[in-house]
């Protein structure tokens, strides 16, 4: 007989799970130990151990009910947990079955939101205070994609999918955004490319206008994200709209035919309740949106929520809006797609991607379950590289703000050389 220790992946001690980086090692451990022949499995009853084994019990071939009773068995998770976690494991496994080795997605981030939410630690600049910046940010954006492009064509690569987020890339003005995605469309073969999504983000930046250049230049995705459907919530968070302008966004956006159509909710924002919560989730389904995200608030040490203290839902509160959001959206026809953790949510919980058959973000997929790599471009974002066949991943982080991006020219040139030489690499 032989016997094989491994410890667990980097632990989350505070709640006994595993950190960003350790979850990436549970998913590089399952590629690595996929050709083992393995008879049984004995796993720690602590978390972190748990967490460590789940994806390599699918990557041996466990059937789901063999994976959800030794998710219950062993390792003690809830059936409701144990459900979301073989579901989206299993959307996963099929994404990556249709993923060929030259497959990749592009992201382009735009850093500019009309205001910042008290919830929101990402690197965006409001417009009132940056407007300036986003001309010279655009020229040098367009001038990276050109590159990248050469890049991508050189190395052999296709784009699978593309997705454009920030910030708030409606905050660009029609006659920009027509210009960004003119160059990106010319720039790029995107034959290949199977989704074309970008996020709307908030009501008071979409126009009729706009939406229409989206679909002209091929987007058949949008993410509207209201958070809350609830007046008071909006003006907590900072939010300059109101869940009237959101209902309204909705009805543009469905009269316009857009093939699918996502809404962000989270669970658990300044001034919200349950009740409230609920009276968001079912407003949501009558607005026709064939994905709704229900994120759990995530404690952002640079959010207004912690600098200011801001009152917060207790965790038991936060409970009892996820416990009504999944058998609410089950009962609408959605099931998860996709699911993740970050540090400091609140209660311990988690972030799931619904939708109704067929409609599956791929982007949220391949970037969550890391399938294959992430291009990024544009200030902020992070290039995933990744080698599924040695179960390697490299990142290259991108300059923090717009003005930084624009100074900087020869980070981007090093973050497109540190791409190619990865790909041509794995080639080897």
């Amino acid at each position: 007989m032989r016997l094989i220790f491994i410890r667990h992946a980097e632990p989350d001690y505070e709640h006994d799970s595993l950190t960003e980086k350790g979850w990436r090692e549970a998913k590089l451990l399952a590629v690595r130990t996929k050709s083992w022949q393995v008879d049984n499995f004995y796993v720690s009853p602590l978390g972190r151990a748990q967490d460590t084994a789940s994806f390599t019990l699918l990557e041996q071939g466990k059937t789901p009910a063999q994976v959800s009773r030794i998710l219950g068995d062993t390792y003690y998770v809830s059936p409701s947990r144990r459900r979301l976690a073989v579901e989206t494991a299993q959307e996963g496994l099929r994404a990556k079955a249709d993923l060929r080795p030259e497959d990749i997605s592009l992201y382009i981030g735009i850093p500019f939101c009309p205001t910042r939410c008290a919830y929101c630690s990402f690197v965006s600049q409001s417009v009132e205070k940056s407007l300036g910046l986003m001309e010279p940010y655009l020229e040098v954006l367009c001038r990276e994609i050109t590159d990248a492009a050469q890049m991508v064509r050189e190395t052999g690569l296709r784009i699978k999918s593309f997705y454009m987020g920030g910030g708030t890339p409606t905050t660009l003005s029609a006659r920009q955004m027509d210009r960004l995605l003119t160059h990106l469309n010319r720039s790029f073969d995107l034959s290949g490319c199977v989704e074309y999504c970008i996020e709307a983000g908030r009501p008071d930046t979409i126009t009729r206008e706009k939406l229409q250049v989206l679909l002209d230049h091929g987007a058949d995705r949008i993410s509207v994200n209201p958070q809350s459907l609830e007046d008071e919530v909006l003006r907590a968070i900072g939010r300059r709209h109101t869940a009237r302008d959101i209902e309204d966004t909705m009805a543009l956006a469905a009269s316009m035919g857009f093939p699918h159509v996502n809404m962000d909710l989270i669970a658990g924002l300044p001034a919200d309740t349950p009740e409230g919560f609920r009276r968001t989730l079912d407003k949501c389904l009558t607005f026709g949106a064939d994905n709704i995200t229900v994120h759990t608030l995530s404690l952002k040490k640079g959010s207004r929520i912690l600098l200011e203290g801001l009152p917060i839902p207790t965790a038991a509160d936060v409970a009892r809006m996820l416990d009504y959001a999944d058998p609410t959206l089950r009962a609408a026809g959605f099931s998860p797609y996709y699911l993740y953790r970050q540090k400091y949510m609140s209660g311990s919980f988690e972030n799931v991607g619904w939708c109704i058959s067929g409609a599956q973000g791929l982007y949220n997929i391949y970037i969550m379950e890391e399938l294959h790599s992430i291009l990024s471009l544009g200030a902020g974002g992070s290039t995933k590289m990744v080698d599924p066949v040695r179960g390697r991943i490299q990142r290259v982080f991108h300059a923090k703000y717009p003005t930084e991006y624009i100074q900087r020219p020869e980070k981007i040139a090093e973050n497109l050389s540190a791409f190619r030489a990865f790909h041509e690499n794995m080639k080897k």
